[in-house]
């Protein structure tokens, strides 16, 4: 074990910052750039039903063994499983997650970065008069031709880094409780506008109405992983998180909370965005491209349409940052606590690694396109890996564990906060832990591999 003194260990100071902190983990650009575009390609409202019931069978109770095994342990991923199970693999389950953040952390930033390229065009009108043709033209020659994406990974790591030095309390918690609040201002501005654009009731009707016939076996595991990727579910930052958590904290309620808002945002998110592609005549279903070909496209139709750009853009940017800081705070915890270095040398080390890994995740299209590993560049092999893999057999490790391998009592005493809360619901969360997460988790992971198909 390394020699640092758990004694002196950071942690939230109260019950409103484990929430801004922990939701600004789950709210990213998962919800406001991933989660409209899958939506739109199966089906919309069909697809945001099944999204929800899965949120609420399998999101929350996974998200709560997470905090579970943070709070139990007070130590980062690789630390917590050491001290749970001594002597036995449990912490390459840790491990994973820690590598998982250095991949993620990597191609997340970069995206996050292209947010700042936006951000940018719009100030300068960088997008006035030109067709979806053009705009297509200009979000490809931003990645293949310049170095402008690694510039702005740097200064967005850079960014992430500060906030990160200033330690749990004065940094991410005072930060979250800025941004957080920020985020939310500027989603329903945005959705007050969109809602107002003639023919926006369709896209209303498109994002709320099930379509019954569009729910398919993908559907399913489209849903599964999306509140995975959302909820930062598999990639060790809940545990680390749920470690800074204080003993008198429900836990329960912090995991429904933070799935919440995490939902809302998503929700207000497609508010937002499909009123105004169905108003403008744009299909749903136009992938990727939505946040960065499309929507550019479509504001500068609207009236007072850069105010709105810049907004959106601005929007992406504060969601990315909130958690970018979390996905760095695992690799940090896990240089603090098992090498013993000071949070300023972790916070170097990590943002040294960060830019090898991520400036060659930014440059993919670009300088570094030849650059292939079975057969996909570094930000496709980052992205699918942990999508894919990663992720999901980490939350699937993380549930058998607490489901079959930790002392029913241990979980108990921890939700609980050792006997003072009634936890009624605990034989439902036991039973979804034990068997129903196991059985889902793993289709989605099989799936990603490819080795079944729906």
């Amino acid at each position: 074990m390394s020699g640092f003194d758990f004694n002196k260990r950071d942690s939230f100071g109260s019950r409103l910052g484990v929430i801004a902190a922990a939701a600004g983990s789950a709210v990213g650009l998962g919800n406001i750039w991933r989660f409209p575009y899958i939506l739109g390609e199966n089906g919309g409202g069909a697809f945001l039903l099944v999204y929800l019931i899965i949120i609420f069978s399998i999101g929350i109770p996974v998200m709560m063994s997470e905090l579970v095994i943070g709070r139990r342990a007070q130590r980062n991923p690789v630390g917590a499983f050491q001290l749970l199970a001594p002597r036995k693999p449990w912490f390459l389950v840790g491990l994973m997650g820690v590598v998982a953040a250095f991949m993620i952390l990597a191609f997340y930033t970069a995206v996050a970065g292209w947010t700042l390229e936006y951000i940018y065009q719009t100030l300068i009108g960088g997008f006035r008069g030109k067709s979806s043709e053009e705009l297509s033209a200009m979000f490809d020659t931003f990645r293949t031709g310049s170095l402008r994406p690694a510039l702005w990974f740097v200064i967005f790591m850079l960014a992430t880094s500060g906030i990160v030095l200033g330690g749990v309390r004065k940094g991410i918690e005072k930060s979250t409780k800025i941004m957080m609040p920020m985020l939310f201002v500027i989603l329903i501005i945005m959705c007050v506008k969109s809602l107002t654009l003639p023919g926006a009731g369709k896209g209303l009707a498109f994002l709320l109405q099930p379509d019954f016939s569009k729910i398919t076996g993908t559907t399913i595991l489209m849903a599964l992983g999306q509140a995975f990727f959302s909820l930062s579910i598999g990639m060790g930052t809940l545990i680390t998180y749920g470690s800074y958590i204080q003993k008198s904290n429900n836990l329960a309620n912090t995991a429904v909370q933070v799935s919440m808002i995490d939902l809302f945002v998503a929700v207000l998110a497609g508010v937002a965005i499909f009123p105004a592609v169905f108003a403008f005549g744009i299909s749903p279903s136009s992938g990727e491209a939505l946040t960065f070909i499309v929507l550019p496209g479509i504001f500068q139709q609207m009236t007072g349409g850069m105010i709105f750009a810049l907004m959106f853009f601005v929007l992406l940017a504060v969601a990315a940052l909130t958690s970018t800081i979390s996905v760095l705070e695992v690799i940090v915890a896990y240089f603090t606590e098992q090498l013993n270095l000071s949070r300023l040398a972790a916070v170097i080390l990590g943002t040294i690694s960060m830019f090898i890994l991520g400036i060659s995740a930014s440059l993919s299209w670009g300088l570094m396109s030849d650059v292939k590993i079975f057969g996909m560049n570094i930000f496709t092999l980052f992205n699918n890996s942990t999508a894919n893999i990663l992720l999901p057999l980490g939350g699937l490790l993380i549930v058998v564990f607490l489901g079959w391998f930790f002392p029913s009592k241990h979980v108990r005493d921890e939700l609980s906060n050792e006997g003072a809360l009634k936890v009624r619901y605990y034989t439902v969360y036991r039973l979804v832990i034990r068997f129903l997460a196991p059985v889902a988790i793993a289709l989605v992971f099989l799936h990603g591999l490819g080795l079944i198909k729906f």
